[in-house]
């Protein structure tokens, strides 16, 4: 077998095929390389590698086409039928060459991660899932081209037929995607189903979500070793016919070959049965589809029955959205997924709803409510402004599932009331959305409409006003807190006299410190001395942000008298050489002056005071009403909001927020020079693929003049 599998590697050497091969493929994944990863700095090599994928159609059929089928042309398979060594190791050895030569690019293509992780946080675990896909779908083609090489003797009909196979393989994807949306009936759905086993690039595609799935791989070894076996009964097939027993032998030869298809299809169909958090590993950097330990804990103890209907036939359903379905079913037995076909129930979602959802929304129904979750809200898009479209930078999924989860399996729907009328400042978008996965009902409340705040508010937030409130409007807010009411209150700096608002911060001994802080740490800020990063204490409303970092931008000081008999519960502080900036009319002087008030200070603390019939008053304060911004936001991916989310679930006396925030795509571009772009495209596009071809036309020659 090695004497085989030696003189098979060196042949392709020896010709020029083997190091076309490898300069063919390595200039098209140089060309994409520099596109994707030098010039627009992605952090993973997937998008080049799906985008290469189609040269399988061209350089696998060109480099198997020989391999048998020039032997049988010209007798030399002879030695084959006759050789002392069995056929199923002559095959194999046939197949470790081409396995062999198509490694090499593969090797090399696997040594740009550590290159690219050099210039920023990197991919590497998907980039390397992505690369297996790569090289298994490659083997399974070169495997599809040893067996049709070995059903013919003409090199021209070999191709010609492994480009059929791997172009049908190619395309099949799309093509069970149109029929599955044109009906909806058995026939269509059986005939889906047995062209999906055709599909090759799907399953590569799925290890390029981030995925490392068990049933990708499962699918191209047992497909792989099905076509080498069938391969080896081709070759048989001619020995039988040579030793005049073809009918019996050649039965036994079918009979292998059925056991082998039923085997393939049963593990390839048993692993769909098998829960994905057993056969899917989340391999990318921030872990998008692994459900968090908040989420899971909560699925723990999930008491009631809850259906998710998905509006979507399974053949075109989202993946994504799918897997993580499927975690939450595998993580509760309370939870039912069902596919609800809308072309064959065009009426379904009036039980629920009067409009109607977008193709692949969830309807999550529930013993206390009916929860509607649009595909649209599944994903995070942000209007790109060089190509004028909304583009996908965020999976929801979790988040969005969870938060209707907990609303159709409860009934506790707290009511937040934002206080209006002194030119608050308004949330962002992402703040009030997370108000909503946070199952809390929300609207806003002018204090001079109402004699006092109703009776229905689990807390009110009075969100950084610039004038001043009414001596009534100070009374109304104080006797909401002295029966025990719940408060989120952020001051802000501003040159209008707040004498009546700093009463509500007394009630709790809380005052705020002149200036604006500046922090002297420079671990402890962002490019900006007032843009803090300020220490996170452990706390029940820090707990949720693990290891993470939260933005707090152009902060004031909170001083609180410690002999009182208030709790105080500091959660966010800054660095002991910060110090509050008293003058701050030139923005860009950092200087301390004599004037400036030395820290350490707190930036955010909760409160709670002992009120009438032996009640408690929480108020969380915050001394920056820029933390809750989508700009601070996107400095920290998800850990505002995330605390955002920890602060009302704390007012709302919850154990847990039941908000997860966005998980986001992006983990920040590589950032190349110029040079670097030159130097590394020139290498990988020119240099790298003109030395296979001058070293295999060397070679050629040299063969020649012999």
């Amino acid at each position: 077998m090695m004497a085989i599998y030696k003189r098979e590697v060196k042949a392709f050497f020896d010709s020029f095929i083997g190091w076309l091969f490898i300069a063919v493929t390595l200039f098209i994944m140089g060309i994409y390389f520099t596109v994707f990863n030098m010039l627009a700095g992605y952090p993973t090599i997937s998008y080049a590698l799906q985008s290469i994928v189609f040269l399988f159609i061209i350089t696998i059929p060109v480099l198997t086409m020989r391999t048998l089928a020039e032997e049988r042309k010209y007798k030399t398979d002879q030695l084959i039928l006759t050789a002392p060594v069995s056929v199923g190791r002559i095959v194999l050895a046939k197949y470790f060459a081409l396995v062999t030569v198509f490694a090499i690019p593969t090797v090399i293509i696997g040594l740009t991660p550590p290159f690219l992780s050099i210039y920023g946080e990197f991919q590497t675990g998907l980039s390397y899932t992505s690369l297996l896909g790569f090289f298994m779908y490659g083997c399974l083609g070169l495997a599809v081209g040893l067996f049709l090489s070995s059903l013919t003797e003409s090199v021209v009909i070999s191709a010609v037929l492994t480009l059929a196979a791997l172009f049908a393989g190619y395309i099949m994807s799309g093509l069970c995607n149109v029929l599955s949306g044109l009906s909806t009936g058995a026939f269509v759905k059986i005939l889906t189903k047995i062209l999906y086993c055709f599909d090759m690039v799907g399953r590569f595609d799925s290890l390029c979500s981030g995925y490392l799935q068990l049933e990708a791989v499962a699918y191209y070894i047992t497909f792989t070793a099905f076509l080498l076996l069938c391969t080896v009964q081709s070759i048989q097939k001619r020995r039988y016919e040579v030793s005049g027993r073809g009918i019996r032998l050649g039965a036994y030869s079918i009979a292998n070959i059925l056991v082998a298809a039923a085997i393939t299809i049963a593990v390839n169909l048993g692993l769909n049965y098998v829960p994905d958090r057993y056969t899917s590993i989340d391999v990318t950097v921030n872990k998008m589809f692994t459900l968090t330990d908040d989420t899971v804990q909560m699925l723990g103890g999930l008491e009631e029955d809850v259906t998710i209907y998905v509006l979507a036939d399974e053949a075109s359903k989202d993946s994504d959205l799918d897997k993580t379905l499927q975690q939450f079913k595998g993580h509760s037995g309370h939870i039912k997924v069902e596919y609800i076909n809308p072309v064959a129930n065009p009426r379904f979602y009036y039980n629920y709803t009067e409009i109607q959802p977008s193709n692949n929304s969830l309807i999550v129904a529930g013993p206390y409510d009916n929860v509607v979750v649009d595909y649209n809200d599944i994903y995070a898009f942000e209007f790109n402004y060089a190509t004028y479209q909304n583009e996908i930078t965020g999976y929801d999924g979790e988040g969005q599932i969870i938060s209707a989860v907990m609303r159709a399996a409860s009934g506790d729907i707290p009511k937040f009331y934002m206080i209006d009328g002194h030119n608050e400042l308004a949330f962002d978008e992402r703040f009030t959305k997370a108000l909503d996965k946070e199952n809390v009902t929300y609207e806003t409340l002018g204090l001079y409409t109402v004699d006092e705040i109703p009776e229905d508010a689990c807390g009110i937030i009075l969100n950084a006003p610039t004038s001043d409130y009414s001596a009534d409007d100070v009374e109304k807010v104080l006797a909401y807190l002295e029966k025990g009411g719940n408060m989120l209150v952020i001051p802000t700096w501003t040159t209008e006299n707040m004498t009546n608002f700093e009463q509500i911060l007394a009630y709790y001994g809380v005052s705020v410190v002149d200036g604006m802080i500046v922090e002297d740490d420079p671990n402890r800020y962002y490019q900006n001395p007032y843009y803090l990063f300020p220490y996170i204490e452990d706390t029940d409303i820090t707990g949720q942000i693990g290891n993470g970092v939260v933005f707090a931008p152009f902060s004031r000081g909170l001083t609180y008298d410690e002999d009182s008999d208030v709790f105080y519960q500091p959660f966010l502080t800054t660095s002991a050489s910060a110090y509050s900036k008293v003058s701050i009319s030139d923005s860009e002087d950092f200087r301390k002056s004599d004037t400036d008030v030395d820290g350490p200070f707190v930036i955010g603390m909760k409160a709670e005071k002992a009120v009438q019939n032996g009640t408690t008053s929480q108020a969380v304060i915050l001394a920056t009403e820029q933390m809750f911004t989508a700009n601070a936001d996107d400095i920290v991916p998800g850990y505002n909001v995330k605390l955002f989310g920890s602060i009302v679930s704390s007012l709302a006396e919850r154990e847990t927020s039941v908000s997860i925030p966005v998980k986001y795509y992006e983990i920040g571009n590589l950032a190349f020079t110029a040079k670097a772009v030159y130097v590394v495209g020139v290498i990988s596009v020119i240099v790298i693929p003109v030395g296979c071809l001058i070293a295999g036309l060397v070679i050629w020659l040299r063969r020649r003049r012999k």
